[in-house]
């Protein structure tokens, strides 16, 4: 089994230069303990590695943080710090006193509540990052790039890039990003999906609630899942799974907390007073969606009357994975009205606007674009816009409307 190279490295050591703390959050399994293993191995400086999970050590870390880091002395490794916060306060002490840079690093399953934390603990003294699952770059070993439809770097990056096939793209979205799966590591994708919401994702429910339903939950993330790529409908999954609103929206909230899920949020303004409000929902990982829709294979991905949310849901998710696997956020929003004008992805960025369309096709049609038209009244400059699909080849209609196959994400 081969380890596969990540593109936050390069980010972890150079923050670590600077930062005496750099904490890595993400969901469970998408690789933040064995980069750092790895990466700590590289740098060679003895860095102990140690694991809250193990009940003992949480025990220490909680009740008696200033004897765990005498014992635990930095550069250190400690893995599932969400377990023992009350360690923030110490380490806070350490570095104000120390000024090292590189001592702690930090790996968390919890994002939002874990960073509430860390705020209040180590404001200005911590490097947060978020880590996905592997994106498609990572696998295939490209350079690392924050996407954007820009000519110049798409031309030169279609040079070095063979593109996928249709079939080829549902395999892999099909089979997931989660570095077992794709490292060869567990070999059968379902025992590992299976695996995977009950052993983790319903264990840090209960521990973020305290109780759980474990039926009412699988039902939940099926809803859930069979919805990816929509506006977030509560009621609608809430019917689905037998709970009430209340419990649909804070199952979402803890989904997005643990780094499954992520909500695209409508773009608007005071110009564009008639776009919805609602956000969209995607899973990081759609080998997760195929799993619990229950497609059976890439094929019948493919074929079924899912697969444009599917791809919609793995083109966002390639994006966004683009920015945070080098330390960057993106500001990613959907634009829709009450006019039933819509646009899949509007991008910010450099005061720009980038209006973007995903479709499931080869052969897009130039009409498709003309939705872009509603944001000339956005109070920012419209920047290229670009329709992405399963073209074989990087093209466009014109010199402001690209046509960009995924492969180049």
């Amino acid at each position: 089994m081969d380890y596969i190279n990540r593109h936050m490295e390069e980010c972890v050591l150079r923050l670590s230069k600077s930062y005496s703390a750099i904490l890595i959050t993400g969901p469970r399994q998408s690789g933040k303990t064995t980069m750092l293993k790895y990466l700590s191995e590289k740098e060679n400086t003895g860095r102990e590695y140690v694991s809250l999970d193990d009940l003992n050590l949480r025990d220490m870390a909680k009740n008696d943080p200033a004897m765990f880091l005498q014992i635990h002395k930095p550069p250190v490794l400690i893995d599932e710090v969400q377990y023992a916060p009350e360690l923030f306060t110490y380490i806070k002490i350490h570095i104000d006193k120390n000024q090292n840079p590189g001592d702690f690093w930090l790996t968390g399953t919890q994002i939002f509540g874990l960073m509430h934390g860390v705020q209040e603990s180590l404001s200005g003294r911590v490097a947060l990052l978020q880590m996905s699952p592997l994106s498609e770059r990572e696998i295939n070993g490209a350079q690392p790039k924050a996407f954007v439809p820009d000519l110049d770097a798409l031309l030169e990056d279609s040079k070095n890039t063979v593109c996928s096939s249709t079939p080829q793209i549902f395999e892999k979205l099909w089979r997931g990003s989660m570095p077992g799966i794709v490292s060869g590591r567990f070999d059968d994708r379902d025992i590992f999906y299976s695996s995977y919401i009950s052993t983790y994702i319903e264990r840090d429910v209960r521990d973020l609630t305290g109780t759980i339903d474990a039926l009412k939950f699988h039902r939940f993330v099926t809803a859930a899942a069979a919805r990816t790529a929509q506006v977030l409908n509560y009621s609608a999954i809430a019917e689905d799974a037998d709970i009430d609103v209340v419990t649909a929206k804070a199952w979402i909230d803890i989904l997005e907390t643990l780094g499954i899920v992520f909500l695209l949020h409508p773009y608007s303004n005071n110009v564009l007073k008639r776009t919805v409000k609602t956000p969209k929902l995607y899973f990081y990982d759609t080998g997760l969606v195929c799993y619990l829709t229950k497609w059976s294979s890439p094929d019948v991905a493919e074929s079924g009357a899912m697969s444009g949310a599917l791809f919609e849901n793995f083109t966002v998710s390639e994006i966004l994975k683009s920015y945070r696997s080098i330390g960057k956020e993106p500001y990613l929003y959907y634009y829709r009205d009450r006019d039933a004008k819509e646009i899949d992805i509007v991008m910010e960025a450099d005061g720009k606007l980038f209006p973007m369309e995903i479709k499931k096709t080869a052969l897009p049609d130039k009409r498709i674009v003309r939705a872009f038209g509603v944001l000339d009244k956005a109070p920012l400059q419209i920047g290229t816009g670009a329709v992405l699909c399963m073209a074989d080849r990087f093209s466009a209609f014109d010199k402001n409307n690209l046509i960009i196959p995924v492969s180049l994400i």
